[in-house]
């Protein structure tokens, strides 16, 4: 039977799975604005930081409160920096079926949705844990979207080293979440998360310098090659060991926490120094991926550990 009438008129049921199917796609189109998986990783280090900031089990509404307010600030952040560099996302491949590309959304949706976004969770936060964690949030922001995307990033081979600051954020918020202040774990935590992000995102700038070095964008990868590289990660991969390891006499972490420390620390180096020595071998295949994966691997244990560690009476 056909779904249109004799006067070419389309069935209201058929119209209405349509439209569903419409409204679902855009639905879509959002949530991929605000980089879900980036945010997910934010959370994996505010989350235990809150657990330390309170020596235990957190307030559950400062939990919630700044958890919400933490993803809705990322997620603006994100957008706001999909809506910059929408002329980058349609040059490389990985980029090129975000919705602004596709034409699934439009500038000023996205506009609108991210600018959205940031005035909710400026308000979640402040009314509902304090105004220190929401003024934190949209410093956040401002640094991912002013300095990052549109100061740094086409302009400099240091640019992930100092935008990163933006991803170091969570740690911060989270903390002032619970406690209303800032302390001297916070800071090592924000500083732990800034040196390992170059570790991080280097090695992921390998496997796609020729979409970087297609859209003009100076990642060290393109401009100085896969032996500098290589040396950079391991340089802040041992950073990145020796700021887990400050954090042991100042916030008084215990042995399992001093555990992880040392053995995932160890092994993200021996990483790290595994991609150097096939760069320089001139190994065609230098296994990039290995270690950006392994890279949230590591700061993913120690993130668990931060979060368990209060909760354990040794």
């Amino acid at each position: 039977m056909s779904n249109a009438t004799s006067h070419g008129v389309e069935r209201p049921q058929v119209a209405g799975e349509r439209e569903r199917s419409r409204v679902a796609v855009k639905a879509e189109a959002y949530v991929a604005l605000t980089k879900p998986r980036v945010i997910e990783l934010l959370l994996v280090t505010a989350l235990p930081t809150m657990f330390l900031a309170a020596g235990g089990v957190p307030p559950i509404g400062a939990l919630l409160a700044t958890l919400l307010g933490g993803f809705l600030s990322a997620g603006s952040a994100n957008a706001f920096n999909m809506i910059l560099d929408r002329d980058i996302d349609r040059v490389m491949h990985r980029t090129q079926r975000r919705p602004l590309v596709t034409g699934t959304l439009s500038v000023t949706e996205a506009r609108v949705f991210a600018w959205t976004l940031a005035v909710v969770s400026t308000l979640v936060l402040g009314l509902f844990a304090n105004w220190l964690a929401a003024a934190l949030s949209v410093a956040a922001i401002a640094f991912y979207v002013l300095i990052y995307t549109m100061l740094l990033k086409r302009r400099t081979e240091q640019n992930i080293v100092w935008g990163g600051i933006a991803g170091c954020f969570p740690v911060v918020i989270g903390w002032a979440g619970v406690t209303g202040s800032l302390d001297w774990p916070a800071w090592i935590l924000f500083t732990l998360v800034f040196l390992w992000t170059p570790a991080h995102y280097w090695p992921l700038s390998m496997k796609y310098r020729d979409d970087y070095q297609a859209a003009d964008v100076p990642m060290l990868a393109v401009v100085r090659g896969k032996p500098m590289v290589g040396i950079q990660v391991i340089l802040y991969a041992w950073a990145s060991l020796a700021c887990t390891l400050l954090l042991i006499p100042v916030a008084g972490m215990g042995l399992l926490y001093s555990g992880i420390a040392v053995v995932a620390g160890a092994w993200f180096v021996a990483e790290a120094h595994g991609l150097y020595s096939r760069a320089i071998r001139g190994e065609r295949e230098v296994r990039a991926m290995r270690v950006f994966h392994a890279s949230n691997t590591y700061l993913t244990l120690i993130f668990l550990a931060v979060g368990i560690d209060p909760l354990l009476p040794f």
